[in-house]
């Protein structure tokens, strides 16, 4: 099962003839083909495009990175229970902008001659983004259209008008490129609403007979008692052709006295229909906390929102990039409609969650994908931001993440065992569990000590958990002394270092 392990016994020494080069890995990379597809690339986009892509490989991209927003987002996800903090701030435009250069330039190398390109954004640095960034690399020629997303319609605002909506820039590299027209679904709502009236043809809504102005004409002449001129009008149609209407049933005759005869326009003959898709979407409502696809990223996007863009701009067959792909909407929709794929993000708890997502799509379709390029060094991990290298010490021992961040008790995660023997001792924990499970605590640093062991002995105790895992990069000789101490008064604790975990994940991969 992906990001998950039962074996609970201290990693084995890795072996030296194992050469895997990926620590999460579904399938060989496909060989004898230009670009690697169905793989997420654990990092920097800025580094991973010019390693892995050769140029001209990618007939769509669509991109949706950090809003300039000046905010911190809590990310919570979904089945993994996983939570991160993460920045989604760069002062002001224009260093967002510089920031975003080098990668959109890359992006435009990795690009086919007919392949397009969806830069997904909000008010916040939008028109900066246009027109330092895109209309520049891009060429303003090939700017096709602004697609305004309304991804909601209550956000109220004291002072100022409120943001609704999202902008999504669409560009192509080229002159020719793909193009699948798609139709607008019919709004229901306006159906319902507008269409009124039914007959034995079918549902349909009153128009007007008549036009302003008065006519000398046959069209201002009475009509069934009715005087166009009355009312200063006349009628859209002389008299003869209006009892031709009325003889073919096209007239619809009101229930009231002062009631006006109006013609029948049905809904099966409508034209919104077959309403050609606009630039303006507002038929696609955001992922709400009722949705089965939420996963709890905050800026989650819809995935019939990726599932027009992908349909609309590529064809079986092709490959679709996301090099900031978050959650993995993106890839979901590629993979359901038979486009290679290619991830890139640099957070591997992000990593972590699209692989789950994504194994079940391919279970579903019969797909592997890989992941690579995940944190393989200590010195990687030192590098990582606290969080994720918190959730990727809980994720590497088979566990999950803590749902809370400040107020965790003391507990990081947790491993779960379902054939463990249950002591009489075990009810309902802390948070209302009758599962079994072993309680994890994680210190990015050395020389994790003896008040750190204390810490988790009291909550082991608060828990009644009598076996725990403790992960750091080394361990003082006191904190040895008194995880030895606490093992002859009952407490099991494991003290995990994260050279034990790297080996045990390369040879679990």
């Amino acid at each position: 099962m992906y990001g998950t392990s039962h074996n609970l016994i201290a990693p084995a020494p890795l072996d030296p003839a194992d050469t895997t080069d990926s620590l999460y890995t579904y399938s060989a990379r496909r060989k004898g083909q230009r670009l690697d597809t169905n793989v997420i690339y654990c990092g920097d986009n800025l580094e991973v495009l010019p390693k892995y892509f050769p140029t001209a490989s990618v007939d769509l991209i669509y991109i949706d990175p950090p809003f300039n927003t000046s905010r911190n987002y809590e990310v919570f996800w979904g089945e993994a229970q996983e939570r991160r903090m993460f920045e989604d701030r760069f002062g002001d435009a224009i260093h967002y902008t510089e920031w975003m250069k080098p990668r959109i330039k890359e992006l435009w190398r990795v690009l086919k001659p007919s392949g397009s390109l969806y830069f997904h954004c909000d008010w916040h640095a939008s028109h900066y983004i246009k027109v330092e960034l895109l209309d520049r690399i891009f060429g303003f020629d090939n700017f096709r259209a602004e697609i305004i997303w309304q991804r909601t319609s209550a956000h109220p605002s004291a002072r100022r008008l409120a943001n609704t909506h999202d902008s999504i820039f669409f560009y192509t590299k080229g002159k020719k490129y793909t193009w699948n027209p798609l139709h607008h679904e019919p709004n229901q709502n306006y159906v319902r609403t507008h269409y009124i009236y039914t007959d034995a043809r079918g549902r349909y809504r009153a128009a007007d007979l008549t036009g302003a102005g008065i006519s000398r004409g046959a069209s201002g002449q009475d009509w069934r008692g009715f005087s166009p001129t009355s009312k200063g009008r006349h009628w859209s149609n002389v008299p003869e052709t209006l009892e031709h209407m009325d003889a073919m049933g096209m007239i619809h005759w009101p229930k009231k006295k002062d009631g006006w005869p109006a013609k029948k326009v049905y809904w099966d003959d409508s034209k919104m229909q077959v309403r050609p898709l606009q630039s303006i979407w507002s038929d696609i409502p955001p992922v709400n906390s009722q949705a089965k696809e939420r996963l709890g990223f905050p800026t989650q996007k819809p995935l019939p929102l990726l599932e027009r863009i992908i349909q609309v701009s590529s064809n079986e067959g092709d490959v679709v990039l996301d090099a900031f792909c978050g959650c993995g909407t993106s890839l979901e929709a590629a993979a359901i409609h038979k486009r290679h794929w290619v991830g890139i993000d640099r957070s591997p708890t992000a990593c972590h969650i699209m692989g789950e997502r994504l194994e079940k799509i391919g279970l579903h379709l019969g797909e592997d994908f890989l992941i690579s390029d995940m944190p393989k060094t200590e010195t990687d991990l030192r590098r990582m931001p606290p969080h994720e290298f918190q959730n990727w010490a809980v994720v590497a021992l088979g566990g999950r993440p803590n749902t809370a961040m400040n107020r965790d008790f003391g507990i990081d995660g947790r491993v779960y065992v379902a054939d463990l023997p249950k002591p009489r001792q075990m009810e309902l924990d802390l948070f209302g569990d009758h599962d079994n499970w072993f309680p994890v605590q994680v210190k990015q640093q050395d020389n994790v000590g003896r008040p750190d062991i204390d810490k988790f002995e009291t909550a082991m105790r608060r828990d009644k958990r009598l076996r725990g895992y403790f992960v750091g990069f080394s361990f003082t000789s006191g904190a040895i002394t008194e995880i030895r101490r606490a093992n002859e008064d009952g407490l099991d604790i494991l003290p995990m270092t994260v050279t034990q975990l790297l080996e045990y994940e390369r040879r679990v991969a």
